[in-house]
């Protein structure tokens, strides 16, 4: 007998830009998500996800890099100067290892990586989205092309909105399953990004959204990025108004993703695959929408830095949550070790799955995130960097030679509306976190140690 045949399918759904929090069961009362509560209950969060940032202000696509290949930030991609940046040959990508494995892999959705790296990774797939954005009602696609190439002159213009699109291909993709070998499904759904236009029936009455405490009319200093592209969906200084229609908006695009959700559980329950099969559900990034006076994820705040991570199936406990400090690569070895897959050597992560059974109740003893500073492109002399160790944070900043930090204690300000910098008591904790984010920026070989070398 075919030993793939006894393992556990993997329906991996990944989305973009949606905030860690932003899910009801997870403590936001004003957004409707009915099939994520339904994950939170019969599955583990992990509620304290970071990514590690990203070097481009298109902070997906490093993002992704790192999740697809188990790699830290500087690691996960080569340095070529091109866009997207590829990811190395001899690096394992985790839907390519399950191919490998003897599963059956299928990607709809988006793929903001090279084109070779999709046909490395998948043998099927549908609706395929090759790029970072676009109209939700407009989607630029592929269909799946076995020789890998996706020239251009085979693409066209989906006709419907990409959350239906992209669910709708990965729910014809189940209803074809029998069971007889195992799936690795990536739906990468494009929602909640903007442009945030929901459909009429999941609209939020802006009149009924509450401000968000740490909301600002502005950034209170130049962080080197304010006026990017997601800095000026908004105009300047931010209003309670406008910043409570792209929050309602926000909402309707992640309430019509939750119903998607929900079909896709439901698919899973009419082909009796759900006992078998992990769910998993993520995203790339978090977003701003107000906070600090930002709008985008071009910051270090935990609002654009930390991301949703649900997981339920077979040896994934019911109802359980767990606040360790990870981060989203180490959803690599944790998927492989899951479904008894070796651990390939190029992989960096830390697997969850002692954490997840309970064998453990701390994972790693400090969080770093990056944003900006390359070797070859983006402002080089701009760029943010950040460490968290137990409930304290620091981010570090460099505008053009001009150098600041902040201090925010976590546990007593989760918002990060009081910065310690400042405070005389907070010196030497300063200097102590300089010195971690420093002996690690000199381990990962981080390109900002050259604008200051």
């Amino acid at each position: 007998m075919d030993n793939t045949m006894s393992k556990p399918n993997i329906l991996f759904i990944m989305v973009d830009d949606h905030r860690y929090n932003a899910i009801r069961a997870l403590g936001n009362t004003e957004v409707n998500t009915p099939n994520l509560d339904r994950l939170v209950r019969e599955g583990t969060t992990l509620t304290h996800t970071y990514i590690m940032g990203s070097t481009s202000p298109a902070v997906c696509m490093p993002s992704r890099a790192m999740l697809l290949t188990g790699r830290s930030l500087f690691h996960a991609m080569t340095d070529e100067p091109i866009n997207p940046y590829p990811i190395a040959e001899h690096v394992k990508m985790l839907p390519e290892l399950f191919r490998e494995a003897g599963y059956q892999t299928f990607g709809t959705g988006k793929w903001h990586n090279p084109r070779s790296n999709f046909a490395r990774s998948f043998a099927g797939g549908g609706s395929i989205f090759f790029g970072g954005m676009s109209d939700h009602d407009a989607v630029p696609v592929f269909d799946y092309d076995p020789d890998g190439i996706y020239p251009d002159d085979k693409k066209y213009t989906a006709e419907k909105f990409s959350t239906e699109l992209f669910g709708d291909e990965a729910i014809g993709f189940l209803q074809q399953q029998d069971g007889q070998q195992p799936f690795f499904l990536y739906t990468a759904f494009t929602a909640p990004h903007d442009p945030r236009t929901p459909p009429a029936e999941f609209a939020y009455d802006p009149d009924q959204i509450t401000l968000p405490e740490n909301f600002l009319p502005e950034h209170p200093f130049d962080n080197g990025e304010m006026r990017i592209r997601d800095e000026v969906l908004a105009p300047f200084p931010r209003t309670p108004d406008v910043i409570r229609q792209h929050i309602a908006d926000y909402y309707g695009m992640i309430t019509h993703l939750d119903a998607k959700v929900g079909q896709l559980l439901q698919t899973l329950d009419d082909q009796g695959l759900a006992e078998n099969t992990l769910v998993v559900y993520t995203g790339d990034h978090g977003l701003a929408v107000g906070q600090h006076g930002l709008m985008g994820k071009q910051n270090l705040y935990d609002h654009s830095t930390r991301v949703p991570l649900i997981l339920r199936g077979p040896g994934i406990p019911a109802n359980q949550r767990h606040d360790a400090l990870c981060y989203l690569y180490d959803l690599f070895p944790t998927l492989c070790e899951l479904t008894d897959q070796p651990i390939p050597p190029t992989n960096e992560g830390n697997s969850l799955v002692s954490l997840i059974k309970g064998e453990k109740t701390t994972h790693r003893s400090s969080i770093f995130s990056v944003y900006q500073a390359t070797r070859h492109i983006d402002a080089p002399g701009k760029y943010q960097r950040m460490v968290r160790e137990g409930d304290y944070k620091l981010i570090a900043y460099a505008v053009d030679g001009n150098h600041r930090v902040q201090l925010f204690d976590l546990k007593n300000d989760p918002l990060e509306m009081h910065d310690l910098a400042s405070d005389p008591a907070q010196q030497d904790r300063i200097a102590h976190l300089r010195q971690v984010l420093a002996a690690w920026q000199q381990e990962v070989d981080d390109p900002a140690l050259q604008l200051t070398s």
